[in-house]
């Protein structure tokens, strides 16, 4: 069995019992309103510091909001926030990049993302997940597969474009590690995630892809570690657990409305991106609807 296989737990995470075993539970996934998320940066610091975790702040191409939670901390001493963000790729996919510094997270964005964002900041960027991958390298960024098999009817994880022939399965021996638990997932989609970093012997990482601040701590990566830089280590080498469990239909629903005033006013930009990343899905259709025709 894979040494992982009881580093991955579906199940409420026991914060307390966590940190009491000497390790430092983070949400590795939090968006926050420097993208589509509704929580103000010093609200989700005091909140971590409420319920004794760590936070990596992945926004959507974007990095303001870790710059900020990095003055704040520089201010208030005593949080650990892992710098990240969440790139969307033009051809669907979304990348978690995260850095032991905030400085280096900043650097590539300056070099391999602002230039290349779209009307609607959120959603997908000018580059695709091979060009995103290429610019990762030998930057010292530890690269994750988001929600691998997600998201519902969009290509927003790199396993459900591959499945589908979008893109090549070599792509994914590119990433660092798999997204195993997030919690805007369904249970199946995040049992496959996980059975995927199992199989393939892939460090894992979790998180509740959270948009507003009831959802935090939902799910948790932990490790011991005291800074970002050693707590990343620790995820690669394999010594970190994952537990947590997924938004019930409610909770979505309610970060659903919560974060759509973040897109409204970017809808017709919204739509074309969505557009231009649902073609490869509808050359399969007329591909196999004229096969059937043929035969």
């Amino acid at each position: 069995m894979s040494p992982l296989a009881h580093r991955i737990r579906f199940a409420v995470p026991d914060l307390s019992a966590l940190r009491a075993a000497g390790s430092l539970p983070v949400d590795m996934h939090v968006h926050t309103e420097h993208s589509d998320g509704r929580p103000r940066v010093a609200d989700l610091l005091m909140a971590c510091r409420r319920l004794g975790i760590g936070v990596s702040i992945t926004d959507h191409n974007q990095v303001s909001g870790v710059e900020e939670a990095a003055r704040l901390c520089r201010e208030n001493p005593g949080f650990v926030v892992v710098p990240g963000m969440e790139i969307s790729a033009a051809d669907g996919p979304h990348i978690l990049l995260y850095f032991g510094e905030t400085a280096e997270l900043r650097e590539f964005y300056d070099r391999h993302v602002r230039e290349y964002k779209q009307t609607s900041p959120c959603l997908a960027i000018r580059r695709t997940t091979e060009d995103i991958l290429d610019a990762a390298e030998g930057t010292g960024a530890f690269v994750v597969a988001a929600h691998p098999f997600g998201y519902a009817f969009f290509n927003k994880g790199v396993c459900k474009c591959i499945d589908r022939g979008y893109l090549d399965p070599s792509v994914l021996d590119r990433f660092d590690g798999i997204e195993a638990i997030c919690g805007n997932m369904t249970h199946l989609l995040n049992q496959k995630a996980t059975d995927l970093a199992l199989r393939r012997n892939m460090p894992a990482t979790g998180g509740t892809d959270g948009h507003i601040l009831r959802d935090l701590a939902g799910v948790v990566t932990a490790a011991e570690a005291e800074d970002p830089a050693g707590f990343l280590e620790a995820i690669l080498r394999k010594h970190a657990c994952v537990v947590g469990w997924e938004k019930s239909l409610l909770r979505k629903g309610i970060m659903g409305a919560a974060v759509l005033p973040k897109y409204l006013p970017h809808t017709i930009p919204s739509l074309r991106i969505h557009y231009e990343q649902n073609i490869p899905r509808l050359r399969r259709f007329i591909d196999r609807s004229r096969r059937r025709g043929d035969g």
